[in-house]
């Protein structure tokens, strides 16, 4: 480690046995902060940058010991908040972590403070979370510009990395023909595409709001339903991508 400068970070929790971020058995570190604030966002726990609380050292030790569970496909991945407003931190940790060989995705919304070509240069899959295609629609559902998310993508397609995106739907938003056919659109423009996820939208994050005494944008919104969350993406994503 003494190649490395050895930051800190703010981490809201670490997930040792994740089956859903990445292939295989991932270490999941969640980073606290984030620019976004997301109407449909479950974490509003992790809205804030935190005091650190964690060193570079620190977090190699205790992925070194989940090693093992990685075998082949497994690996660590880096989520939030989001991990990109830690960038410093990211890169450092990543510099370390592949002198183990140890598969890197970072779950992104593309909203950092820079240096995205260093950070791309060490992962090995990026997880893109779509919020909306247009810039009324992205400034409306998230309260930031759509600025930077353009700028990290410009930079995304440079690199030669396996690509997942991540889409949650949510009812009156995002689940009609026209913007299934914009995001349709959309993504035939991203090289790599590896795999597709629609995420239905979910109430789990109501209870952390009222706790929290944050106001929840959709308190009033249904869950988008599973099944036709489904249909549209066997109408839409089945016939366009060979994934």
């Amino acid at each position: 480690m003494k190649n490395y400068k050895n930051l800190s970070a703010s981490v809201n929790s670490i997930e040792s046995f994740g089956l859903v971020d990445g292939p295989g058995i991932r270490t999941v570190i969640f980073f606290n902060g984030c620019s976004l604030r997301c109407k449909f966002c479950h974490n509003p726990e992790m809205f804030n940058l935190q005091e650190a609380n964690t060193t570079v050292e620190e977090l190699v030790a205790k992925i070194k010991r989940f090693k093992p569970y990685f075998k082949k496909r497994g690996g660590v991945t880096y989520s939030g908040g989001e991990p990109l407003l830690q960038v410093d931190f990211l890169i450092e940790l990543s510099k370390a972590l592949k002198e183990d060989g140890i598969h890197l995705a970072l779950d992104t919304a593309g909203v950092g403070i820079g240096k995205y070509d260093e950070i791309l240069d060490l992962v090995d899959l990026v997880i893109l979370d779509i919020k909306h295609l247009t810039k009324e629609g992205y400034k409306d559902l998230v309260s930031h510009t759509m600025d930077e998310f353009l700028k990290f993508v410009e930079v995304l397609k440079k690199h030669n990395k396996d690509l997942w995106i991540r889409q949650v739907v949510v009812p009156g938003i995002h689940d009609n023909p026209e913007y299934m056919e914009m995001l349709v659109d959309y993504l035939k423009t991203l090289p790599n595409i590896k795999r597709i996820e629609f995420l239905p939208f979910h109430k789990m994050g109501d209870e952390k709001y009222e706790k929290l005494g944050i106001p929840n944008p959709l308190k009033n919104t249904p869950e988008m339903d599973g099944v036709k969350c489904r249909a549209l993406y066997d109408k839409y994503i089945k016939p366009n991508f060979e994934i």
